[in-house]
C-alpha cells in the first residue's frame, strides 16, 4: 500500500479542510486512481460527501494497493490535518505521503520553505537548530543552500515534517456506507454569495438567541448551549430565495430576487424530455408566480441555525452552489469548484442538511 502526492493548491486544500472541521471531527477518506473523496457523517447534523478531482489539489499523484482502482480507505482526524496545512500556506512546496512509525499509520506532510536573509543580520548563527525546538512541529531541517560571498543575501531552506495519525480501513468497514437517498427536488436554485448568506443567517441566529435568553431569564450563555434556533429557508422556480425566522418575540425575513433556476439536462433526468415535463420542479414553476406573491410554488425547509452557519463556511472556497429543496423534507447543496485546467473535471461537494418538521 502506497500513497504519495505533491500539493499543488495549498490554499484551496486548507480552506476545504477548514470547512470540514467545523462539521465533524473525523472524515472517511478514499484515495484511488480517479479521484479523492472526503466524507463526514456526524451523529447529528449535516453530512458531507465531497468528490475532489485529483488535479484540483494534487500533482505527481501516486496511489497503489491490492484493492480495485488501487483504492485506499482512511479514517482521518480533520482538525490536525487542517492545522498542519495552515502551517504550509507560505511554503515553497508541500507533499503528503502515507507512512508508518512504530506500527502506527501516519499521513506525513512535508513542507519546504525558503527565506532570504542579509548575512550581516545572521552572523554567527550558522548552527543547525535543535530539532526539539521546532515550535510544535515534527522533524525540522534548517540549512543554507546558497551564499553570495560578495555581500549578497543568503537563502535558507527549512524542511518541516508533520505527522497526522490515521486508521487504515478495510473494504468490509466501508462497504455499507452510502449517500442518503432523496426524492427528486421540488425546487432547485443557484444560491447568492454564501458569505453574504452566512452573515445574514448568523445575525438572525444571534437575534433569536438573544430574545430567547431574555424571555427565559437564563442569560445568553444558557441559550447558546441549548438547541439552535430554527431558520426557515424557502425558494421558488422564479429566482426567489427567502430566509426567515419566527419566534414569540420576533418575525424577520430577507428575500433575494433575480436568482437563476438552472435548466434540467434531459440526459440526466430519467425519461428525458418527458421526465422533465413531469418533474416536480416543472409543476412548482407552473404553480408559482413570478412576483412571488403567492405561497404556492414555494418549497421550504426548517434548519438548525448553528449547523447552517457552519455549512456556509464552504463559501470561502468560491464556486457555484445549487440548492435543491425537497419541500418540508430535505435540503441538499451541490458546491461546484472549478478547476484551473481547461477541460479538467470539476470537484463537487455535496451537503445533506438536517431538516426539521414544523
Amino acid at each position: 500500500m502506497r500513497f504519495k502526492a505533491s500539493i499543488r493548491n495549498i490554499s484551496t486544500f486548507t480552506k476545504f479542510t477548514a470547512s470540514l472541521s467545523s462539521l465533524g471531527k473525523v472524515a472517511w477518506v478514499r484515495l484511488d486512481d480517479d479521484q479523492v473523496r472526503f466524507t463526514i457523517i456526524p451523529e447529528k447534523g449535516t453530512q458531507v460527501w465531497a468528490v475532489l478531482s485529483i488535479d484540483s489539489i494534487f500533482e505527481a499523484y501516486t496511489v497503489e494497493s491490492a484493492a480495485p482502482q488501487n483504492a485506499i480507505n482512511l479514517e482521518l482526524p480533520v482538525a490536525p490535518l487542517h492545522r498542519a496545512l495552515r502551517s504550509a500556506l507560505n511554503a515553497t512546496s508541500a507533499s503528503l505521503r502515507l507512512t508508518k512509525k512504530d506500527s502506527i499509520p501516519l499521513l506525513s506532510l512535508t513542507i519546504v520553505t525558503k527565506t532570504i536573509n542579509n548575512p550581516a543580520t545572521i552572523a554567527g548563527t550558522n548552527a543547525v537548530p535543535n530539532n526539539d525546538d521546532g515550535g510544535g512541529f515534527g522533524d525540522v531541517d534548517d540549512r543554507d543552500i546558497s551564499l553570495n560571498f560578495h555581500g549578497g543575501s543568503r537563502v535558507r531552506e527549512t524542511t518541516i515534517t508533520q505527522e497526522v495519525p490515521v486508521r487504515v480501513l478495510g473494504a468490509a468497514a466501508v462497504e455499507g456506507i452510502h449517500e442518503p437517498r432523496c426524492r427528486e427536488p421540488d425546487v432547485h436554485i443557484l444560491l447568492p454569495s454564501l458569505m453574504q448568506l452566512k452573515s445574514i443567517s448568523e445575525r438572525f441566529t444571534k437575534l433569536a438567541l438573544a430574545t430567547k435568553s431574555t424571555a427565559s431569564g437564563g442569560g445568553l450563555a444558557a441559550a447558546a448551549n441549548g438547541p439552535g434556533p430554527r431558520l426557515e429557508l424557502s425558494a421558488n422556480m422564479h429566482g426567489r430565495l427567502r430566509l426567515s425566522i419566527a419566534t414569540d418575540a420576533l418575525n424577520i425575513s430577507s428575500v433575494w430576487t433575480g436568482l437563476s433556476n438552472p435548466e434540467l439536462d434531459p440526459m440526466q433526468v430519467e425519461g428525458g424530455e418527458e421526465g422533465i415535463r413531469e418533474h416536480p420542479s416543472t409543476r412548482m414553476k407552473a404553480l408559482g408566480e413570478e412576483d412571488g406573491g403567492s405561497d404556492e410554488g414555494w418549497a421550504k425547509v426548517r434548519i438548525d441555525g448553528r449547523d447552517w452557519g457552519r455549512v456556509l463556511s464552504v463559501g470561502r472556497l468560491g464556486g457555484r452552489v445549487i440548492a435543491c429543496f425537497c419541500h418540508e423534507h430535505a435540503l441538499i447543496l451541490y458546491v461546484y469548484l472549478s478547476n484551473d485546467d481547461d477541460g479538467a473535471d470539476e470537484s463537487v461537494l455535496t451537503y445533506y442538511i438536517s431538516c426539521y418538521s414544523a
